[in-house]
């Protein structure tokens, strides 16, 4: 992959929006910039600009979401990186040539119509990554 990529958003996994905002936005000082609800993946997300990124506050809506089986066995803290790229076709294409392990082979599209795919941490050192276009 050749193309510029920027980080997009850093998700923390939280089980308490109040708690996690007593942090983010109260003790650090980050202006809350929206909460969306994400049903496609049983999730309400909290977004706090960072410069030109946001961290992401990411609270399920369900006890059987994937996002609350990931806190039941890990605990609240960070989920994921958010790459933003401006193909995610080809950012798919290149990494398969790579052999490198996607959740995703495909880009899935969100209800606002961003298109995103996940690649499995197997192939990048234990961290999950998400790529938007």
């Amino acid at each position: 992959m050749t193309e510029q990529i920027k980080i997009h958003h850093i998700a923390v996994a939280v089980d308490d929006f109040d708690a996690a905002l007593a942090f983010w936005r109260d003790a650090l000082g980050l202006t809350l910039g929206g909460v969306e609800d994400v049903p496609e993946q049983e999730a309400q997300v909290a977004f706090l600009p960072v410069g030109d990124s946001h961290v992401e506050l990411v609270k399920p809506t369900s006890d059987d979401s994937g996002m609350a089986r990931y806190i039941q066995k890990h605990g609240p803290g960070i989920h994921h990186l958010c790459l933003e790229v401006m193909d995610i076709d080809a950012a798919l294409e290149a990494l398969k040539a790579r052999n490198i392990h996607l959740i995703n082979e495909t880009p899935l599209m969100r209800e606002n119509g961003r298109r995103y795919a996940f690649i499995h941490p197997k192939s990048t050192g234990g961290v999950l990554i998400e790529l938007y276009e």
